[in-house]
Formats: structure tokens, C-alpha cells, sequence
């Protein structure tokens, strides 16, 4: 298995290339692990099961400690797949607050921002 990143590995079904291959991927392919779900309502209107969250979107957590809690994406670092919602955020000892890190799998998107025209080129260009 070759160090440097390669396309191929994605077919592999071995787990140990499958984290390499995730682990070593370019930032361009890592923004596209940041796909999340959308509500039932959504993918009718869209005519697509998922899309890459963004800041401003609003989502619903899925999984952990803040499951069911609904709220507005602050944050996405993609090249770390984390995504920051209001009000998901752990309490320090000294009585500070830091916002809690959640994965893109574990998200639903109840709401999207529509301000960005690029986001929807791909649905537009199907339309024509």
C-alpha cells in the first residue's frame, strides 16, 4: 500500500485502508465527508438525500450526550470533520463553557441557508 493518497483506496473494503484512505485525503475530498442528512421535506424539495453542512445551517443532533437537542451551526472545521451547534457545549470546572465537537453523521439538517448560489448549482444544472 503506497504512502501518498490515492483514489483507489476507496474501494478497498479492509478497514485499515479505509481509515487511510480518510486519514490522507486531500482537503477538497475531506469537505465532502461533511455530507448530512436532510429532513424527509428537504430531500423532496431538493431531490437529494444529503448535502454539506455549513455555518448558519439549522440541524438536529442524532447521537451522544446532546442527542435531540436542536440548534444553528456556528462552526465547521471540515479538514478535522467537526461541526460546531449553539448550545452543544461542555462545562469546565472553573465554570467556562466550550463548545463540543460533533461529526457530521451524527447530524440531521432541519434547515439550510439558501444565500449561497453555488451550493445549489448541482440541482439547478440538472433542471435545464
Amino acid at each position: 500500500m503506497k504512502s501518498a493518497f490515492s483514489i483507489q483506496w476507496i474501494k478497498s473494503i479492509q478497514p485499515r485502508k479505509q481509515r487511510k484512505y480518510r486519514f490522507n485525503a486531500p482537503a477538497h475530498i475531506r469537505s465532502k465527508f461533511m455530507a448530512v442528512r436532510l429532513v424527509k421535506e428537504l430531500q423532496k424539495k431538493y431531490e437529494t438525500r444529503s448535502l454539506r453542512v455549513r455555518k448558519g445551517d439549522k440541524v438536529k443532533i442524532l447521537r451522544g450526550t446532546f442527542k435531540g437537542h436542536a440548534g444553528t451551526v456556528e462552526k465547521v472545521i471540515a479538514i478535522r470533520e467537526q461541526v460546531f451547534v449553539s448550545g452543544a457545549e461542555n462545562v469546565k470546572k472553573d465554570g467556562g463553557k466550550v463548545p463540543y465537537p460533533i461529526h457530521p453523521s451524527n447530524l440531521l439538517l432541519t434547515t439550510i441557508v439558501t444565500d449561497d448560489k453555488r451550493r445549489f448549482k448541482k440541482q439547478k444544472s440538472e433542471e435545464k
